[in-house]
């Protein structure tokens, strides 16, 4: 029994073993490059599956491998092993489908790209850190694998290093998402101080916190370790204020955008808050700042989204708006709605990115202005990409109504303004889904050679059909006639209502966010430049993402290079000029001392005269003082 459990450290070897043979071989193999990456995180995908569907069995439970001793701290002593529960478990089928069909598209998508066998390497290397971070034990060894993904985002989202923004765009990337890590890692060190035996494995935690806490831990320092801890989770699952990095991520190839960026990478900030939820649910503090956090997030970054212009900036923005969701409703309770709709996100959005990646490998642009009336020739595309359209805009019955609706019913609960918060955003989500849709595969093509687009490849376009029939049926794994992921999930713990008024809600404004779409981008009823006319401020506003990146680099970025700028003047005249006085006096001092000793008779007397003339004046002078 559980055998296949107990074998699940395999799976982020293979990638890791894929990454090893991509590295040894080199760019010449660029075939066996593609099919090695392919095959590992086939793998991967495989034995995931086997161990979830394992995990439905009716006498399944919580198994943690042999732990490896890695380093002892006097009585602690710091081991390294994993972690099988039924939410990793599904996360890790989420990660490996997505991986799978990412490498699939790849093969297509980057076929002309010179350096296909290293974006290989970095897929699989990427694959391996977040399997690893999935199947962690304990918070550090989470942290390690935490790190690496990050350092994976920069390689990859730097791929084509030779543009300048794609290398200011990585540099980006790394360095706000280490702002939200510094917090984490601080988090950790807090929570290892304090928690009793130090130790800092997820079941360790899970008993402290929700047996009254023992005593040990006071309700401050409880409050100070989840708030810490939600640092990490704003900065890679691009909450506001730490969102900046995301949307200028898109600088990476378009699978990336897929795999990191939709579906994975940015998932690991509220995968953390399910791992830690017990944490959060001892503060009440903590749960609403997490709950207020994600609420404003979705709301902010979804009416950004409706006035960008670049097909891959609006998913972006639609992925942190999304995101949002789900740490509000981690912040409102409801680990099973965010990660229900943590899971049919990943599909859906990975879907739209994807579809967007065809588009823009037949196009050749990625300004959405510059296209339209792709529908008649990207059947397959236009097709797939409403499928993702219509799940992330929540109409049903496709999976992104199903979640979005579990999330909505539990603001309706226990926060009726974040409920309206939530609607808002919903409107705004199908508003600009619906704009998109309509601009680039409805109406008259507005490309300089329309003659020459074509469908994308088989390899490009079955990842897509695939893909869209999960995100057809992916929903019903949680309705509200079924609520088998809350209890599988929580043992029972957690049992998700259904409401009438949230799913009439929900329904409504997503059919009105489409409808107005139409009326302004498909049908022509309403002008669209008539919102730039009567609100031309807004609109500007909107466009340059509330001007969070000017307020950046005004206070922040101009003020450090300024502090910069001084502290190098310092170090050049201050320190540097000290330096340089001492020896250009040990210089002068010595080429003075040159010429005195020059081996003549009269300049050594003289010298000598000279120092009995300063004797005789030093001691005639202490007898008038």
């Amino acid at each position: 029994m559980d055998q296949l459990t107990k074998a699940a450290w395999l799976i982020p070897l293979f990638p890791f073993a894929a990454f090893l043979l991509l590295t040894a071989l080199g760019r010449s193999y660029r075939l066996a490059g593609v099919l090695i990456g392919t095959i590992g995180s086939l793998a991967s995908l495989v034995m995931s599956l086997l161990v979830f569907i394992e995990r439905l069995g009716p006498n399944a439970v919580d198994y943690s491998g042999d732990s490896y001793k890695w380093i002892g701290l006097g009585e602690y002593t710091l081991k390294i092993g994993f972690e099988i529960t039924n939410l990793n478990a599904l996360m890790l089928v989420i990660v490996t489908v997505v991986s799978f069909l990412v490498n699939v598209y790849s093969a297509g998508y980057m076929k002309k790209d010179e350096r296909i066998t290293v974006f290989y390497g970095y897929v699989a290397l990427f694959t391996f850190a977040m399997l690893g971070l999935v199947l962690s034990d304990n918070m550090l060894v989470f942290y390690m694998f935490w790190e690496l993904v990050g350092v994976c985002s920069f390689l990859l989202v730097g791929f084509w290093y030779a543009k300048p923004a794609a290398r200011a765009a990585a540099k980006k990337a790394f360095i706000v998402t280490r702002i939200g890590d510094a917090g984490l890692l601080l988090g950790i060190i807090v929570l290892f101080w304090y928690m009793p035996g130090h130790a800092l494995d997820f079941s360790s935690i899970h008993n402290v916190f929700t047996e009254g806490q023992s005593g040990t831990i006071t309700m401050a320092i409880t409050t100070s370790i989840a708030l810490l801890l939600f640092m990490g989770v704003i900065g890679k699952s691009g909450q506001f204020p730490l969102h900046v990095w995301l949307p200028d991520a898109m600088e990476g190839p378009t699978p990336i955008s897929a795999l990191i960026h939709a579906a994975t990478m940015v998932a690991a900030g509220v995968f953390l808050l399910a791992r830690t939820f017990d944490i959060f649910e001892a503060s009440a503090a903590a749960m609403h700042t997490v709950a207020y956090f994600g609420g404003f997030t979705a709301i902010f970054a979804a009416t950004v989204a409706l006035a960008q212009n670049d097909i891959k900036r609006i998913l972006a923005y639609s992925t942190i708006s999304q995101l949002g969701y789900m740490v509000m409703a981690m912040g409102l309770g409801s680990m099973t709605g965010g990660i229900f709709h943590l899971f049919t996100h990943a599909f859906f959005k990975a879907l739209l990115f994807l579809a967007a990646g065809s588009v823009i490998h037949a196009v050749h642009t990625q300004n959405i202005h510059e296209m339209g009336g792709l529908g008649s020739k990207m059947r397959i595309t236009a097709w797939t990409f409403a499928i993702g359209a219509l799940s992330l805009s929540g109409i049903p019955p496709f999976s992104g109504f199903w979640s979005k609706d579990a999330i909505l019913a539990s603001a309706l609960d226990e926060n009726p303004f974040l409920f309206a918060v939530g609607l808002a955003a919903a409107f705004c989500t199908a508003l600009y889904m619906s704009r998109l849709f309509f601009i680039v595969f409805m109406g008259k093509s507005r490309l300089q050679q329309p003659a020459e687009v074509k469908e994308s490849s088989k390899v490009m376009t079955i990842p897509l059909l695939v893909l869209a029939v999960i995100s057809v049926g992916a929903g019903f794994i949680e309705t509200p006639w079924n609520g088998w992921l809350g209890s599988w999930l929580t043992d029972g713990a957690e049992d998700v209502h259904a409401s009438g008024a949230a799913i009439v809600a929900s329904i409504a404004v997503g059919v009105l966010g489409i409808y107005v779409g139409w009326l302004m981008y498909g049908k022509g009823s309403i002008e669209r430049g008539a919102a730039g006319d009567k609100i031309p401020w807004l609109v500007n506003l909107l466009e340059r993402q509330y001007y969070v990146n000017e307020f950046y680099d005004a206070v922040i970025v101009k003020s450090v290079r300024a502090v910069g700028k001084g502290l190098n003047a310092f170090d050049e005249y201050v320190i540097g000029g000290a330096v340089r006085l001492v020896g250009y006096t040990a210089g002068a001092g010595g080429r003075v001392l040159t010429r005195l000793n020059n081996g003549q008779t009269q300049a050594y007397g003289l010298t000598a005269v000279i120092g009995l003339i300063v004797i005789i004046a030093a001691i005639v002078g202490r007898r008038f003082w």
